[in-house]
C-alpha cells in the first residue's frame, strides 16, 4: 500500500514504451487529465497530450495544499519557499472520461519532494499514512463508503432556496419518497448515465435508493481497499455532477441543501482482517472481540478531536440540527440507524462498524483517514466503549461539536491526531479552517438583513 520505498527522482520519468503509453495507444486516447487531490477534495492538476505523458517530470507547487475552499491560499511556514512537488502518476489508477467528446483518460498522481520523501499535507499521503500504522501490526483496513446527494434544479442566483429538478414527466418531486422506484424512474436517463460513466471508471459502485430528500439519491460502494475506495468516491462526485449536467440538473453533495430538508452523509462501513484475511472484530468462535471494543472505544474517545474532517465546513454542522435525519451522539448499538456508531447485522466474517457523523461534503481521504486513526488509537490502547443503546438514540444528548471552529480547535490541540495524521498536516488544515470560517463570518447573510436589519 505504500509507495515511499523507491526515491521520487527514479520514479518520474517514463518511457514511451511503459505501461502508460500502451494502455493510451490501445485505447486512442488524445489527452491525460493528470490530477492530484487537494485539501477539499477537488482536482488539482494538469491536461496533457496523450503522446507527451510520461516524457520528464511533472510538476506543481506544493501551496495547492494551501488552498481554501474558495481559492485563497494560507501562510504554511513549512513551504516559505512555494517549492514544486514531484508528481508520479499511479499506474493502477488510469481510466477513461467517459463524459469528454475527443478520447481522454485521467490518472491520479502521488506527490513527492526532491529528496525522494512523500509530501505529508497531500490528503492521499494521509490516508497512506494511517494505512502504514495498521501494516505495522499486520492488519488490513476494509471500507465501503455510502455516499448520499441532491439534483437540483440550475440556478445561478445563490440568495435562492435550492429546489429538486423536473423528472422526465415534467413533475417536480416535492414530497419525500424515501425508497420509493417510482422516483427513482422519473430520473431513469441520469441514473443508466451515471451507472454507465461508474462502470467506464471501475468505480464499484451497487445499490442506489431514494432517500428522505426531494431528488435524494444514496449510492452504495462495494468493500475494498481504503485508498482504492477513496480514489472511486472522488471520482464518482465529479462524475455525478458531469452526468446531471448533461440532464440540464446540478448536483451537490453539499452536507445541507435545503432549508427543512434531510442532510446528505457519507456514512463508512469499516472492518479490520489479518493477514490470513481473518475479520479481526470476530473471535474464533464468532463473538464479539476484544479488538471490536478497542475499535469503537477509540471512535467514541478520539473521533470529537476529529470531528472538523467528518464536518469540514460551516454548513456541515446544519446537517445536525435536525435529530431525526442525522445522529447527534457517538452512541452505538447493534442494527439501529439513530446511533452515531451502527454495528449492521451480519455474521462474524462480515462484522464491521458505520460510521454515520460524515458529511457527503468531506474530503474521502481525511473521512476514510480519520475514522480508521481513531479507531487504531482504540485498538491499540485497550479502550472500551459504553454500553450499547436500546431503542432510539435521537433523544440523547447532543455530543457532537456545534460550531466549526470548536472543531478546528480541538483538533488543534489533539496530540493523538498529530501522531496519527502528522504534525504537517494538522497545522495547516487547521489554518485552511480558520480562514474559510473567518471569510464566513464577514459576510452578512439573508436571515440578518431580513430580520435583524432594522428590527435590532
Amino acid at each position: 500500500m505504500r509507495a515511499e520505498s523507491t526515491p521520487a527522482s527514479d520514479r518520474c520519468s517514463v518511457s514511451q514504451d511503459d505501461v502508460y503509453q500502451s494502455w493510451l495507444q490501445e485505447r486512442k486516447i488524445e489527452d491525460v487529465e493528470a490530477f492530484v487531490p487537494d485539501m477539499a477534495g477537488s482536482a488539482r492538476g494538469k491536461v496533457l497530450p496523450a503522446d507527451k505523458f510520461g516524457e520528464g517530470q511533472l510538476k506543481m507547487p506544493e501551496a495547492i495544499f494551501a488552498q481554501t475552499i474558495s481559492g485563497d491560499y494560507v501562510d504554511n511556514e513549512k513551504n516559505v519557499e512555494d517549492r514544486d512537488m514531484l508528481l508520479v502518476p499511479d499506474p493502477t489508477t488510469l481510466r477513461p472520461v467517459p463524459w469528454v467528446a475527443e478520447p481522454t483518460a485521467s490518472v491520479f498522481l502521488d506527490c513527492y519532494r526532491s529528496d525522494g520523501s512523500p509530501v505529508d499535507t497531500s490528503p492521499r499521503s494521509v490516508l497512506r499514512h494511517v494505512l502504514g500504522k495498521y501494516e505495522s501490526q499486520g492488519w488490513v483496513p476494509v471500507v465501503a463508503p455510502e455516499v448520499e446527494f441532491y439534483l437540483l434544479n440550475p440556478h445561478s442566483d445563490p440568495n435562492a432556496e435550492a429546489e429538486p429538478p423536473q423528472g422526465r414527466l415534467g413533475r417536480t418531486e416535492g414530497a419525500r419518497q424515501p425508497y420509493s422506484i417510482d422516483t427513482m424512474n422519473d430520473f431513469e436517463p441520469f441514473i443508466n448515465d451515471m451507472y454507465k460513466y461508474c462502470e467506464d471508471q471501475r468505480i464499484c459502485i451497487d445499490t442506489l435508493s431514494q432517500e428522505m430528500g426531494p431528488a435524494q439519491f444514496e449510492i452504495n460502494f462495494r468493500h475494498g481497499n481504503p485508498i482504492d475506495l477513496a480514489d472511486q468516491v472522488f471520482l464518482f462526485k465529479r462524475t455525478v455532477r458531469e452526468a446531471a449536467i448533461e440532464h440540464e440538473m446540478h448536483a451537490t453533495f453539499l452536507a445541507k441543501a435545503m432549508t427543512e430538508e434531510a442532510g446528505s452523509a457519507l456514512h463508512i462501513h469499516q472492518s479490520v482482517v489479518d493477514k490470513n484475511g481473518d475479520n479481526i472484530f470476530s473471535t474464533g468462535k464468532g463473538e464479539l472481540s476484544d479488538l471490536f471494543y478497542g475499535f469503537l472505544g477509540g471512535l467514541q474517545t478520539y473521533m470529537p478531536q476529529a470531528m472538523v474532517m467528518f464536518a469540514p465546513y460551516v454548513n456541515s454542522y446544519r446537517r445536525f440540527l435536525n435529530p431525526c435525519a442525522s445522529p447527534v451522539n457517538l452512541s452505538w448499538a447493534m442494527d439501529n440507524r439513530t446511533v452515531g456508531l451502527r454495528v449492521p447485522d451480519s455474521g462474524p466474517e462480515n462484522r464491521r462498524v458505520e460510521n454515520r457523523l460524515a458529511g457527503s461534503d468531506v474530503n474521502p481521504y481525511l473521512a476514510i483517514a480519520a475514522t480508521l486513526a481513531c479507531g487504531y488509537l482504540g485498538m491499540m490502547e485497550g479502550l472500551k466503549p459504553d454500553d450499547p443503546v436500546e431503542g432510539s438514540a435521537y433523544g440523547e444528548a447532543f455530543s457532537l461539536h456545534r460550531h466549526i471552529n470548536v472543531a478546528t480547535e480541538a483538533l488543534k490541540a489533539s496530540n493523538a491526531m498529530r501522531s496519527m495524521l502528522g504534525e504537517g498536516f494538522v497545522d495547516l488544515y487547521c489554518a485552511l479552517k480558520d480562514d474559510e470560517f473567518k471569510e464566513f463570518q464577514e459576510i452578512i447573510t439573508p436571515w440578518e438583513r431580513e430580520i435583524l436589519m432594522f428590527n435590532v
